[in-house]
Order: C-alpha cells, then sequence, then structure tokens
C-alpha cells in the first residue's frame, strides 16, 4: 500500500500578496501608532512604532505562508492550516462542481493566480492563494479531468448522496473516491480525521491526478467595448444614479463655498439656492456623472470577457472568464447548467438589450446560484449565445402562453391597491385631522398637500407598472424546458431544463383561490433554486407540471 502524497506550499511570492493586500485595512492603525510615537515623551519617545507595525505585518504574512500546506490525492483535495492549532480543509474530487481561477492586480503583477474549488455546499469551498499562474491554470486542468473521471463511475448511491443524477453505468466507485459518509468542503480540526479515507487496492499508486489529454476550445462570446453603452440603463446604473444624485446634494453647497462664490451664495434666497442647486445637479449627473461611471465600472468588471466551450475526453465544459483589475475564470461542467435567465431592466428593454444568465449548480454561495454569460448587450446577443448554449434557440424565442383575465386582473390589482388606499388615507387625515397653532402656515399646506400629492404620483407610476407585469406574465413548454416569464421593472425569462426539476409545487392563497388560479414552483438545485409560474387556471397547471415531469407527477393526477 503506497504512501500518500506530500504535502506543498503554496508560492512563495504569496509573502508579498498578503501584506500588501491587508495594508490598506491596516493603515489607521499604522497611522495611529505613527502619530502615537511622535506624541509620547520618555525614553520610548519618537520610537519608530509604525515600523514596528510594518514588522508585524510582514511577520504575519510569513507565519501564513509556513503554515498553509495542500496536497492532491486520487479522491480528493486538501488543505491544511495553522501551526499551533491545525485545521484541514478537504474537497471531494468526485462532488467537485466549478474549479475558478481569479487573479487581483497584485496576482497579475507577480504572476500568480488564486484556485477556488467548489463543491455545491454553502461554504466558501476550498482556495488556494496563490500558485504561479501556469502552474493553477494545469491544476485545474488536472482537477477537473479527475474529477469526471470518478463522478462517471459512482454508484447510484454515491450519486444520491452528492445530489447528482448518475452520469455513467453502474460501476463501482473507482480508486481513491471518497466514503459516501463525507459531505462536501469540511472544515475539521487536525486532531480529527477530516475524511474517511476510501480502501484503495495495493496495485494502484496513490499519485496525483495525471494532466488530461489536449482540449478543443471554442470562444462562442467576446465583448464588444461598445456594449457599455448600455450600463447607464441597467439596475446598476439606474442605482449608482441615486449614489450620484443623494452624495452630491450634499456636498454642492460646501464646494460652491470652497471656490469664494460667498458674497453670491449669501444675496440668493435659501430656498431659491436649493432648488437651483438640486437642479444644476441633477442635469449634471443624470447627462455625465453618473453614465460615466456606469461604463466605466461596466467595462472594469467585464473586460476581456470571453465565454468558451471546452472539448476534451472528459465532456465539455464552459468557462467564462473577465475583469480588469480582479481576473476571474469559472469554469462550470455541461451537465451542471440548469438553464438560463433573460434578464431585462425596464431601461434595457427600452433599449432592446438583456442580460443572461446560466442557472447553474455548484457556485460558490456568494455567486447565488447564477453565472453571468452575457453582460448588458443588445438582446439578439444574448438570444444567439443562450441558443448556443442550449443547443436550440426555442426557449428564449418561443411565444409565451397568456395567463388569462384573472391573472391580469390579479397583476392590476396588486399593483394599484395599496396606493389607491394609502392615497384616499393620506388626503382623509390632512383634511380632518387637527394641528397646532404652531403648524399653520407653509408647513401645514405642505403636510396636507404634499403628502396626498406625493402618493397620487405613486399611483400613477403604478398604472404603467400593472401594464407591464400584465404583458411580462406567460409561460411555455417546449420539448426539453419550462419556459415562466414575469416582471415589470425587472423581467425576467427563466428556461429550465425538464431534466433538473426536481419536485414540482401546486400553491395558491385564498385571494388566487377566488379566482381559480394557483403558482406552480419547479424546484431545481441550480439557480434560484425554484421556477415559479405565475397566476395559472389550476387545470392548466397541473397540466404543464405533468408535461414538464409526467413520471413524477402522474401517480398524484386523478384521471375523469
Amino acid at each position: 500500500m503506497s504512501e500518500e502524497p506530500r504535502w506543498q506550499r503554496l508560492d512563495p511570492r504569496m509573502l508579498l500578496v498578503h501584506p500588501l493586500r491587508q495594508l490598506a485595512s491596516l493603515l489607521p492603525a499604522l497611522a495611529a501608532l505613527f502619530i502615537a510615537g511622535r506624541a509620547f515623551s520618555g525614553p520610548f519617545g519618537g520610537f519608530p512604532w509604525e515600523v514596528l507595525g510594518v514588522a508585524a505585518l510582514v511577520a504575519a504574512g510569513v507565519w501564513r505562508y509556513l503554515a498553509t500546506e495542500y496536497r492532491i490525492t486520487p479522491g480528493r483535495v486538501e488543505l491544511r492550516r495553522g501551526l499551533l492549532q491545525r485545521t484541514v480543509v478537504t474537497a471531494p474530487l468526485d462532488r467537485v462542481r466549478t474549479i475558478d481561477l481569479s487573479t487581483t492586480l497584485v496576482h497579475r503583477l507577480l504572476g500568480l493566480s488564486t484556485v477556488r474549488v467548489g463543491t455545491g455546499s454553502d461554504g466558501p469551498g476550498l482556495s488556494l492563494d496563490a500558485l504561479r499562474t501556469g502552474a493553477a491554470e494545469e491544476l485545474r486542468a488536472r482537477l477537473l479531468a479527475r474529477a469526471a473521471q470518478l463522478q462517471e463511475h459512482r454508484t447510484p448511491e454515491q450519486a444520491a448522496l452528492a445530489g447528482d443524477e448518475p452520469t455513467g453505468p453502474d460501476d463501482s466507485a473507482s480508486p481513491g473516491d471518497v466514503a459516501p459518509g463525507d459531505t462536501g468542503a469540511a472544515t475539521t480540526p487536525a486532531s480529527t480525521p477530516s475524511t474517511t479515507p476510501a480502501s484503495t487496492p495495493s496495485t494502484t499508486p496513490a499519485s496525483p491526478p495525471t494532466a488530461p489529454a489536449p482540449t478543443s476550445e471554442e470562444v462562442l462570446l467576446r465583448l464588444d467595448p461598445r456594449w457599455a453603452l448600455y450600463a447607464p440603463l441597467s439596475t446598476a446604473g439606474l442605482a449608482l444614479m441615486g449614489v450620484v444624485l443623494g452624495g452630491g446634494s450634499q456636498a454642492v453647497v460646501p464646494v460652491l463655498q470652497a471656490t469664494g462664490w460667498d458674497a453670491w451664495l449669501s444675496a440668493l434666497d435659501v430656498s431659491r439656492l436649493g432648488l437651483v442647486a438640486v437642479l444644476a445637479l441633477v442635469g449634471v449627473a443624470a447627462l455625465v456623472v453618473a453614465p460615466l461611471l456606469a461604463m466605466a465600472g461596466y467595462l472594469v468588471a467585464g473586460w476581456g470577457l470571453t465565454l468558451t466551450r471546452g472539448r476534451g475526453p472528459d465532456g465539455e465544459t464552459w468557462q467564462v472568464r473577465k475583469g480588469l483589475l480582479t481576473t476571474t475564470a469559472t469554469t462550470v461542467d455541461v451537465h451542471r447548467v440548469a438553464g438560463l435567465v433573460l434578464e431585462q431592466p425596464v431601461g434595457l428593454r427600452l433599449a432592446g438589450a438583456a442580460r443572461l444568465q446560466a442557472m447553474t449548480t455548484g457556485l460558490a454561495s456568494d455567486q447565488a446560484g447564477t453565472l453571468e454569460l452575457v453582460p448588458a448587450a443588445p438582446r439578439r446577443v444574448s438570444e444567439t449565445t443562450g441558443a448556443a448554449v442550449l443547443g436550440t434557440p426555442d426557449p428564449l424565442t418561443v411565444p409565451l402562453v397568456p395567463h388569462g383575465p384573472a391573472a391580469v386582473r390579479r397583476r392590476w390589482t396588486r399593483a394599484l391597491v395599496a396606493p389607491a388606499v394609502l392615497t384616499g388615507v393620506a388626503a382623509l387625515l390632512a383634511s380632518l385631522a387637527p394641528f397646532p397653532d404652531a403648524w399653520e402656515g407653509p408647513a401645514l399646506t405642505a403636510l396636507r398637500v404634499g403628502v396626498p400629492l406625493t402618493l397620487l404620483a405613486l399611483l400613477v407610476l403604478a398604472v404603467p407598472v400593472a401594464v407591464g407585469r400584465a404583458r411580462a406574465l406567460g409561460h411555455a413548454l417546449t420539448p426539453t424546458h419550462l419556459v415562466a416569464r414575469q416582471g415589470s421593472l425587472l423581467q425576467r425569462r427563466h428556461a429550465l431544463d425538464c431534466e433538473h426539476v426536481i419536485g414540482l409545487t401546486l400553491r395558491d392563497t385564498w385571494f388566487q383561490r377566488r379566482e381559480g388560479l394557483v403558482s406552480l414552483d419547479a424546484t431545481t438545485a441550480g439557480g434560484p433554486e425554484r421556477v415559479t409560474v405565475l397566476d395559472v387556471d389550476e387545470a392548466a397547471a397541473v397540466g404543464l407540471a405533468v408535461a414538464a415531469q409526467p413520471g413524477l407527477m402522474a401517480p398524484f393526477v386523478e384521471r375523469a
């Protein structure tokens, strides 16, 4: 029985990464040490305490380097941390879902990359920070190949425990597999074994996974810098507009004062000054500042974006690489893509643009189960890319079945009832409620008139929202995908692969029952975890569920 592979250290250049990364967060503390060293008198007065702080920072980086080791066995990746209190993080290879490479600006300057192994669990996964870029890319290819081999030879019981469908024949686990009782990436003290080693025949050498055969790659999409023009119309662009307006409104008067216009300011009426300043700020921010910031953020986040399909002896993968300051490369097995989401905020929809996301199993918890394939871009680009990913254009282009008058009434009711009631209550209180004498004058007028008018404006704005919700509502069932669309200000069209549906739920509220409507939830392990067909006729919902998953729903349907 051969011995386990030896533990390895990360690249020594990581000694420069962690101190630089922590320096920004520790600058206030270093500044405090500098001031204290100059202020104190006595035998230690004038001592360069800030140098001591930097030395402690460097020492912490050296300690981290010496206390971090990793190794690759035939069945798992292990990361060991600590010298005094040691922990081991383990990622079984047969449960690996994604292997990402990321490089910050500091990493790129040093020729390093971070390898992040995701197992689909809620934890952060396993991260090797940092390795030489060439070695990191080679390690990713080797791990993906070995993970595909292990998943292919899993038994149905192992696949069930991992939450996946078996991807290969019903063979016994290959040498090096982790015992079925193990879960995804887990952290355990060093004194306790982190995993239960699987039995390995003596004839099988326990060596790291070998490099896979060369794969072919096909680039499906590259970022067009002109797409940055859509950034101000996205949800993030509109939010940035609000931030600019809110922050700028607090700074406009001090800025004018700092330029020496005090005499001009004092000659103006305060109320007029506020109106002029706000109007000027709105015009500048709306036309210049916020759009430029949104476009700059779009280019920084998506610079160099490429969507690549890799083909090799162990299957196909999708890889998304992007980023200017921090470059990430996310690789997902084709079988992990549960469907797509075509997302259109109102601004992008009016401009004929959209975003495309993949509903994916195995991403880290901070990625919310979706992987952005196409940022804000012309809708035809998103649809063409989606057709290539799904192998058919139908789920993103097929006409949707409307949900009928009852569903449309519910969209109008939900959009208008609340603001209408609030407007009426505010108007009634403003006309009947007594106010003290101190409130007479402009304050009372503003309260009695301004609040109802504001709510009335919200009621008027709710009308186009209701129209958008009613028009967006619809569903379809293609031979391979369940399609559902909903939303107004943010409209989403979900295309879920029927093979990834693991549960179907029919639910209704008291208001829905009065209209004979239900909502159908299709549960999946990827993306938003469920796709909902809102406010559909009960009989149509049952028929849709049976057609989407006949084996799952047929036993529960009574035949007339």
